[in-house]
């Protein structure tokens, strides 16, 4: 198999499972539970949730004024939260992708001079 063909295969394949994650992004998102998750069901249930800093964190990021839970804000309801896992798919491929280029092109050496140029047979 040629290093094209692989490469070509592999582009594909991921291709299709970010077609397949923007998919479920877009059309299962709306569907999640409204229930409590993660931290805020335990704070709940151990009932230390009145003791959660007013202001936090995450307000002071940048990007809270575009999103509020999970979904963007100032975008109609029915559509908020599939736009939501839009980005943050996208967002999160493209995070993914450029640590991936970065980490693939400093695990291979390179070239000395010598392999880049192979002695003339003169």
């Amino acid at each position: 198999m040629t290093n094209n063909s692989l490469s070509k295969r592999n582009r594909v394949f991921i291709f299709a499972g970010l077609g397949i994650a923007l998919l479920i992004a877009i059309f299962l998102s709306p569907f999640a539970s409204s229930n409590p998750d993660g931290l805020d069901r335990v704070s709940e249930d151990l009932k230390f949730g009145h003791k959660a800093v007013e202001e936090s964190p995450a307000k002071k990021l940048p990007f809270y004024s575009i999103f509020d839970e999970y979904a963007l804000r100032g975008v109609p309801e029915g559509i908020a939260t599939p736009m939501a896992g839009l980005i943050g798919t996208l967002a999160t491929f493209g995070i993914a992708w450029g640590i991936g280029k970065l980490v693939v092109r400093r695990s291979h050496p390179s070239p000395t001079f010598d392999e880049t140029f192979p002695p003339s047979e003169d």
